[in-house]
């Protein structure tokens, strides 16, 4: 079986400079609930096979650099270089960036939102892993301040998460957006499902958060994790299941 992934390429105006991709899980080396290419470790999944998957990642980007993997926990910290200790410990962040050559930037998601970010130039790249805690946490903010450019010479790309239709949630996650920016009422609606619970729009919520942060051009954000085959989904599947691995570089 062939260990090459089936890519999603954002539709973006980035630089030629800016690689960019997702994985989906349509073709691949794994098997069960995690077939067919899940690269995350701490899934429950066989370790060489995810290893197999880790891999054609690599071959993907094509010139020998290091993958830069997170140590994922919802939050906003951002890691900003690769060290040899990083192959064996990640670091624990939600989002990363590079301004060189030297390592390409990765997130897993399986419902959460990947938002790419590059400059115009394609001297800078970012990547956030922005599930609900990590938007309300400021992980956009802080993937913005650590590009160090002004945000209006950014462009951003939303790409494969849970869609409004699929996302209920309770009304704390509604009451901690709505304290932080009142427009984010505009993404909630009552759910159909249970009293006192809102399906939550996610793109909604980023692309919201973006515009307030100034960021020039946003584009993507017309997935559903849930809704769509091709994609892991932690919320469809149970929480048994694979993830997708979003990567960019600078080429």
């Amino acid at each position: 079986m062939s260990d090459q992934p089936t890519l999603l390429l954002p539709d973006w105006p980035a630089p030629t400079t800016v690689g960019a991709l997702v994985t989906s899980r349509e073709t691949g080396p794994s098997q069960g609930p995690y077939a067919a290419f899940n690269p995350a470790l701490h899934v429950g999944d066989d370790p060489a096979t995810v290893a197999r998957c880790r891999a054609s990642l690599s071959e993907q980007v094509g010139d020998g650099r290091p993958l830069l993997w997170l140590d994922q926990v919802h939050g906003a910290a951002v890691a900003q270089d690769f060290r040899p200790s990083h192959a064996e410990q990640p670091p624990q962040a939600d989002a990363a960036v590079a301004f060189d050559d030297r390592h390409a930037c990765v997130i897993l998601t399986a419902d959460c939102l990947p938002v790419f970010f590059c400059d115009w130039r394609g001297t800078r790249v970012g990547l956030a892993h922005a599930g609900w805690r990590g938007l309300a946490g400021g992980v956009l903010e802080a993937s913005i301040a650590a590009l160090g450019c002004p945000p209006d010479e950014l462009m951003a790309w939303l790409g494969p998460a849970i869609s409004n239709a699929q996302f209920e949630v309770g009304r704390e996650v509604r009451e901690a957006f709505v304290a932080l920016q009142p427009a984010a009422e505009s993404a909630f609606e009552p759910s159909p499902y249970r009293l006192g619970h809102y399906m939550a729009d996610l793109y909604k919520l980023a692309r919201l958060r973006l515009e307030r942060l100034g960021v020039a051009h946003v584009s993507g954000g017309h997935f559903c994790t849930a809704c769509e085959g091709r994609f892991y989904s932690h919320r469809r599947d149970n929480g048994v299941t694979g993830r997708m691995a979003s990567m960019i570089w600078i080429r």
